[in-house]
């Protein structure tokens, strides 16, 4: 191996233009690929900023008998002009796609061994192993431009509460544990043994007694620690944007953290639309059955409990009596659900909460069809059809019994019928507030 010296890079290897096309330059980075043509030996330099052509050439006789030994991962400098790639080698995929480097000076900083998984492809590794040689996936594109994306957002979030009058404020780590909804993690004292600290779940006490200290507006990019079970948006730890100010009304509050969003969606071109539609809580409830609704689909919960207000079904007839719901979806197209699908459904139903069940009611050519007892009348069907505003070929999805039970059963059922119709699109944003 060679040492770097006095060597200094000059620039980095995505940041090569065409200014530089005669000058000769210093680069430093990872090799990303290799390709030997025998005469020419070419070589991907990779550094955070991209990647740049690296060419070994007779002109330079060092350069290219060092480059017949590299191999992927190597870490190298390399020195030597910029110039212009000939028309049928120019790469339109990437920004130094036109020019590459002639390696007048190849010095090899350090060697790597075969790594366990491909860096500039896809790899079907295992979590596990990716996580064991972490130092290697975090050379991978797409996690360097997650990280890179983060640290936009932090320095845009700054950026914004600044001009907006937030001071950003630094809270305790170690502090006494405060009734949270999770369990805490405890740090023992050395100084009074058979005490402990307690990480805090949020800097909620602190940021509080900030606004009685007359602070105004506080800010903090901070670190959170909750001992609870993991989940898809939870971790032990996480890091959240923390705001507090005094004196505020509602529409204060939509007012800064819409235009927080705007500027944080705009890093990658997602607009957000101002002012952002509003849901009361109970409006949420009722259409959705969740108060974190997905509106980026229809399939909104339908009220039909006065369909069967005088029913001779007695057990839905009861259940109106006790002052319990029935409620749907109306899936388009779903007339056509085979009764395995339809089986399939009620079986997901009862999986999710016991005691409960699902009926579905079809609108076809023929008329309406329900899986309802035969005692429930046509006229009840109809009334029933006609509340969920079913068109021919629609499936209408009911469950029944306590308001609470229903709404949750039908959000979840909701959103699986939704994915499995692929109702979601892909890579879109859709902005609600729900408030109470």
């Amino acid at each position: 191996m060679d040492q770097q010296g006095t060597l200094k890079r000059t620039i980095a290897c995505g940041q090569v233009t065409e200014e530089h096309v005669d000058q000769t330059i210093t680069v430093m980075g990872w090799v990303d690929r290799r390709r030997d043509l025998g005469s020419l030996i070419f070589l991907d330099l990779r550094d955070r900023e991209g990647v740049v052509q690296v060419v070994a050439c007779p002109e330079y006789p060092e350069g290219l008998q060092k480059a017949k030994d590299i191999r992927s991962e190597h870490v190298l400098a390399v020195t030597g002009p910029v110039v212009w790639r000939d028309k049928e080698t120019v790469n339109p995929e990437i920004p130094t796609g036109r020019l590459e480097v002639r390696a007048q000076e190849i010095r090899v900083l350090n060697r790597s061994k075969t790594p366990p998984f491909p860096i500039t492809t896809a790899s079907s590794a295992s979590e596990e192993t990716c996580l064991e040689y972490r130092f290697l996936d975090l050379r991978r594109q797409r996690l360097q431009s997650n990280l890179r994306l983060r640290h936009q957002v932090t320095m845009e979030t700054r950026k914004l509460l600044d001009e907006l009058g937030f001071l950003e404020i630094e809270t305790p780590f170690l502090t006494k544990s405060t009734p949270e909804g999770a369990r805490d993690y405890l740090v023992p004292s050395r100084l009074h043994p058979g005490h402990f600290y307690a990480l805090p779940q949020s800097p909620q006490i602190f940021k509080q007694l900030l606004m009685i200290s007359g602070f105004d507006r506080y800010f903090q990019i901070v670190r959170c620690f909750r001992d609870e079970d993991l989940r898809a948006d939870r971790q032990p730890e996480f890091t959240q944007i923390d705001l507090e100010l005094s004196f505020p009304q509602m529409e204060t509050i939509f007012e800064i953290v819409e235009t927080l969003l705007s500027r944080i969606f705009k890093l990658r071109d997602i607009p957000v639309p101002s002012p952002i539609s509003r849901l009361t809580y109970q409006d949420a409830i009722s259409r959705y059955g969740t108060d974190r609704p997905d509106t980026r689909f229809d399939l909104e919960l339908t009220d039909v409990t006065s369909c069967f207000a005088e029913t001779p079904f007695e057990v839905f007839r009861q259940m109106v009596e006790q002052g319990k719901l029935i409620k749907g979806i109306r899936v388009p197209g779903g007339g056509a659900y085979s009764r395995k699908q339809l089986d399939d459904l009620r079986e997901l139903v009862r999986r999710l909460h016991d005691n409960s069940d699902m009926s579905w009611l079809k609108r076809t050519v023929d008329g309406v069809k329900s899986s309802l007892p035969k005692v429930v009348p046509e006229t009840e069907l109809e009334r029933v059809s006609q509340t969920a505003q079913l068109e021919e070929g629609d499936l209408f999805l009911m469950v029944a019994g306590v308001q609470e039970i229903v709404h949750s059963l039908l959000s979840q059922l909701r959103t699986h019928v939704a994915k499995q119709e692929q109702l979601i699109p892909e890579n879109a944003y859709s902005f609600v507030w729900i408030y109470d």
